[in-house]
């Protein structure tokens, strides 16, 4: 079957050739249809499988001969670089056809976004969050839309963004065609579906999720201290290649990407606590093959497309199955070849032997040769939680005791250029002697006196360094 024999308008299929489309993939010839005859779709899809492609093109067909000058679509994708993705693909395909687009996302200036509601661009690409910031607003009213998509709907419930989905539907006109692509689904996205689809037409629902077919896998035992170092001899030996490496946390990331940059391998990192800024340089520099290495936790599982990517890694094994799909499927996309590595340190051989269940089969284990299993690293990658905490109190402790260390001092000082009088008139206006230890006479030690007199008397009524007045019950 040929993008021709879809019925797509001229426009349309001359984006699919100029970007090197050849034929449809196996989801864009099972969702394309129906979406054409104006039906609801419940589609579950292997990420890298154009998917994308399948809701946009459909869409653009239906908005092409009717310009209205309001948005009549509305992609809701869980995260910025997946908003962004989509955004991109947008642009690629309605190059020709006069179709405007915009992304409403956080970590970004809302005026143009505000703009884009006001104009009414055709297709809005919207994360949940930024979306309802926009709906406290009058400008933002979509009574026009015609199309709701929802992508990655199970990461969507992975991030905890149901509710949220749920408020925003409360501002979206209930007649409309809705599509709801998601890569599992789990019951909470059953339920969701049966609340917002009319009849739907229901694609690959029995299909259990699994990697693309062009995937080599690999699986790496080594130490959890000598991930690092693996990787690393693992880059110098191999060949030069774009490699995406997904760490659990943000803070091994961060380690991950200075222990390499020290070694001499050009990298970028990806998690929440980037800016926007920051992360769309990252991505567009490993794009553009400025950087050889991204590092990311799973924010960017989802939110990558790279054009022949060649390796993923999973630095740390993924808790869930589910994850370790949408990991790999970074590499392998729309019928590519690509490998996948999993480094996997002892107690993580559980989670291991979770994603073979999944998948059905038992992953090739291999071994480095020449790699030193045995050796102890110089520095560690993870600082272990309860040493982080430990070290945190002390700092903190320090910290208290500088400021107490400072406040008397300051106290002392200003003690020292109060004259005795002013001192008797403001702290005990009566003029009845103050019961309190008598100030440090003139004389060479005198600093060093006061500053033990202001302890001594520290937190005595009718009292203060400067004078003062007495607190009251």
């Amino acid at each position: 079957m040929s993008f021709a024999e879809l019925g797509l308008r001229t426009e349309l299929l001359q984006a699919t050739q100029r970007l090197g489309f050849e034929h449809p993939t196996p989801i864009q010839r099972a969702a394309i249809p129906p979406l054409m005859q104006g039906r609801d779709v419940l589609a579950t899809a292997v990420t890298g499988s154009g998917k994308t492609a399948a809701f946009l093109l459909p869409i653009l067909h239906h908005l092409l001969p009717k310009r209205r000058g309001t948005t009549r679509a509305l992609v809701v994708a869980p995260t910025r670089e997946l908003a962004a993705q989509i955004a991109e693909h947008l642009r690629d395909l309605a190059g020709q056809t006069g179709l405007t687009g915009a992304a409403v996302t956080g970590g970004v200036a809302m005026e143009p976004q505000v703009q884009a509601f006001r104009r009414g661009v055709d297709v809005l690409i919207a994360t949940p969050g930024r979306l309802l910031d926009h709906f406290q607003y009058p400008y933002a009213r979509l009574d026009g839309l015609e199309y709701l998509v929802l992508d990655e709907a199970d990461r969507m419930l992975d991030m905890g963004f149901l509710p949220d989905i749920r408020r925003v539907l409360r501002h979206l006109p209930t007649k409309r065609r809705t599509l709801l692509f998601s890569a599992t689904l789990p019951a909470p996205i059953v339920e969701l579906a049966g609340d917002l689809l009319e009849n739907p037409v229901a694609l690959n629902v029995e299909r259990k999720s699994a990697p693309a077919a062009g995937i080599t896998h690999a699986v790496y035992p080594v130490p959890h201290e000598l991930k690092s170092h693996l990787l690393l001899q693992l880059l110098r030996q191999g060949p030069p290649r774009s490699v995406l490496a997904f760490t659990r946390t943000k803070h091994r990331a961060n380690r991950l990407a200075d222990f390499l940059e020290r070694n001499g391998i050009v990298c970028a990192r990806i998690h929440g606590n980037r800016s926007q800024a920051q992360r769309t340089e990252a991505l567009a520099g490993f794009k553009k093959g400025r950087v050889r290495i991204l590092v990311a936790t799973d924010i960017a599982a989802r939110g990558i497309d790279v054009e022949a990517l060649g390796l993923v890694v999973n630095f740390d094994v993924p808790q869930v199955p589910e994850d370790y799909i949408h990991r790999v499927g970074r590499t392998a996309r729309v019928e590519a070849t690509g490998d996948a590595y999993t480094f996997v340190s002892p107690d993580e051989e559980g989670g291991l032997r979770a994603i073979e269940r999944h998948m059905g089969k038992r992953l090739p284990r291999h071994t480095v040769a020449g790699f030193d299993y045995a050796k102890r690293p110089a520095e560690r990658l993870e600082v272990p939680l309860a040493e982080r905490i430990a070290a945190l109190r002390a700092r903190k402790t320090k910290e208290r005791a500088r400021a107490t260390a400072n406040t008397e001092r300051r106290a002392a000082q200003r003690t020292l250029a109060d004259p005795v009088g002013n001192w008797t008139a403001r702290g005990n206006p009566s003029g009845a002697a103050p019961r309190r230890p008598a100030k440090p006479a003139p004389g060479p030690n005198r600093a060093e006196a006061v500053l033990a007199w202001v302890r001594q008397t520290a937190g005595r009524p009718n009292h203060g360094p400067g004078g003062g007045r007495s607190r009251r019950p």
